[in-house]
């Protein structure tokens, strides 16, 4: 124990500022973002994880120009377990099935009980893709395909960002991020699952189509979704149960909903509605898929909260006992002399204990 005495600020560690750094960061920037575009079309959007971490990173070290080279190898560091988890997790979910034949009958079944009073008795993908679905593309198949993807990125930079700002809020998001996907990962092997498209191309529904990139063709950017049609194709078509697509985007939106104002919700919340609506038109979820997916970001904040919880107790009780010194109080009418004058107890008080 020491006695509290007055602290003084610890010296700042940050890089003195840099004449110009304004305008090296908007360099910077400037230069990222033609990168990025020119990496758009030629090669595809961002949707493999190693892939997008790559452009993330990019732009941290754009934001943070000034920095010195050791903080953007940290970023690396730190996030490179989190990529690799990431490229297991896609990997491993196109062995989910196993070759067993995938649940979809009961999932239309589901669709068809919660909302088949509202839609003539169909699925609501079927239904909406007889009322929204046009051969030309229209603005709303633009703003679907834009949607989806940023499931592939939302949570990436939401992360980079918080590792930027606040370590311990980083390492709180990605427990639960990790819990959401282990979770998610199980529920794939114990119950692998078909999304409408392939129970359209299985005789179990009316025709499907799978939409969820087409947007891309009313900018004349056919090969802007290279790579995300890539994975569509080679994908597990089995990983539909939950739909970690909109539990992402919850998930998102939940962890930083009550650090916002709370005029901002209604826009945060429109999000995961939003992602709900794509993926339920673009014939890739059903809506009990995405039911089940809230309940799984509902489940991951409860667990890893009372884990959280629970170990920090753990560590309090494992602490070691407080040090408590005595210090003899003085006489009446005396203060004792020398640097502690002012650090003597009140009369009753006759112990000082560490951070008091």
């Amino acid at each position: 124990m020491s006695v509290a005495t007055d602290p003084q600020p610890p010296a700042r560690t940050d890089p003195s500022p840099v004449p110009d750094g304004g305008r090296r960061r908007v360099v910077a920037m400037t230069v990222w973002g033609v990168a990025f575009v020119a990496g758009w079309l030629l090669i595809g959007l961002p949707t493999d994880p190693a892939y997008a971490f790559l452009w993330i990173w990019a732009v941290t070290i754009a934001w943070n120009s000034t920095r010195p080279w050791r903080s953007h190898l940290r970023f690396a560091r730190d996030w490179l377990p989190v990529v690799l988890l990431l490229v297991l997790y896609n990997l491993s979910r196109g062995f989910a099935d196993n070759g067993a034949t995938p649940h979809a009958y009961e999932l239309i079944v589901a669709d068809r009980l919660m909302f088949g009073w509202a839609t003539d008795g169909q699925v609501p993908t079927v239904w909406l893709q007889q009322h929204l679905y046009q051969p030309e593309v229209r603005w709303w198949d633009v703003l679907a395909s834009w949607v989806y993807f940023s499931h592939f990125v939302v949570a990436l930079a939401a992360a980079a960002v918080l590792w930027l700002r606040d370590r311990g809020r980083w390492a709180a998001f990605m427990r639960r991020w990790g819990f959401l996907c282990a979770t998610g990962l199980v529920t794939y092997f114990l119950y692998p699952a078909a999304p409408p498209w392939w129970a359209a191309q299985n005789g179990l529904l009316e025709e499907v189509a799978r939409i969820s990139t087409r947007g891309w063709k009313a900018f004349g950017l056919h090969g802007a979704g290279n790579l995300l049609n890539a994975g569509q194709i080679a994908s597990n078509p089995v990983a539909a149960m939950p739909s970690l697509h909109t539990a992402f985007a919850l998930f998102v939106v939940l962890f930083f909903l009550r650090a916002t104002r709370k005029r901002w919700w209604p826009l945060l919340l429109a999000y995961p509605l939003a992602m709900t609506f794509t993926l339920v038109y673009s014939g890739e979820h059903y809506v009990i898929d995405v039911l089940v997916g809230w309940a799984y970001v509902g489940m991951t904040f409860l667990a890893v909260g009372l884990g959280e919880r629970w170990w920090a107790a753990r560590r309090a009780r494992r602490a070691p006992a407080e040090v408590v010194w005595r210090i003899p109080r003085p006489r009446a009418g005396r203060t004792p002399d020398g640097p502690l004058a002012d650090q003597v107890p009140a009369p009753g008080d006759d112990a000082v204990s560490a951070g008091r």
